[in-house]
């Protein structure tokens, strides 16, 4: 009998699920474990095993770029003491326009049981952000406010000197020309700039489920 094809709304629903049974099972093999990178991992790997054995659906590599290429998801694990992560950087309209898919993101408490020599992931809270709110929150706030108050291009231009956006003079201008016809939507991740993108959710997580596009899977 044929798997049924994973959707968006049913990786959510697995997503749900599977934290509230990862909450409650002990594993021995991340007894003592701190690097955070192992930890995503074992989520990872175990997460997209479960969806296996249930639905047909293409998982992603390292050259397609993102967990679930097909739903246009990528997920991220990540600690509740600092919740963020990385991606790879394509282009600095992302801080204004998203990354160009959608987050399903993890985040754990782990705690280890000496008696036992187990660790627990307490999964705390699962979000999902959809792509039109993956841009960075200050700088889409800047540039609706500066369009909002008749700004134009040479405003724009400041602002995003201000903010260190990692553009040159020519993609500085045509962004700003986008901006003033097209103002991006409010995004709610905090992107650094490096030579990765550096992703915290923390806002994210708060506005889980009082925001259109950031929902509160668990």
């Amino acid at each position: 009998m044929s798997q049924p094809r994973l959707t968006v709304d049913l990786l959510c629903r697995e997503a749900r699920a599977f934290g509230e049974r990862e909450s409650e099972h002990s594993e021995p093999s991340l007894f003592g474990v701190t690097d955070g990178k192992a930890v995503g991992t074992y989520l990872e790997h175990k997460f997209q095993a479960n969806l296996h054995d249930g639905y047909d659906y293409q998982e992603g590599s390292s050259a397609k770029g993102i967990d679930f290429p097909e739903l246009g998801v990528d997920l991220k694990v990540t600690s509740h003491r600092q919740p963020q992560s990385s991606c790879p950087y394509k282009a600095a309209r992302q801080k204004l326009y998203g990354l160009g898919y959608s987050l399903l993101v993890f985040v754990y408490d782990k705690t280890d049981d000496e008696n036992t020599r187990t660790a627990r992931l307490d999964i705390l809270h699962t979000v999902f952000v959809t792509a039109e709110r993956t841009a960075d929150f200050q700088t889409t706030t800047g540039v609706r406010r500066i369009v909002e108050n008749s700004g134009n291009v040479d405003d724009l231009l400041a602002f995003f000197a201000e903010r260190r956006l990692p553009v040159d003079e020519i993609e500085a201008n045509r962004l700003a020309e986008e901006v003033l016809v097209h103002p991006p939507d409010v995004g709610y991740l905090t992107i650094s700039n490096a030579l990765q993108w550096r992703l915290q959710y923390r806002r994210a997580i708060d506005k889980a489920g009082a925001v259109d596009g950031i929902v509160r899977v668990r």
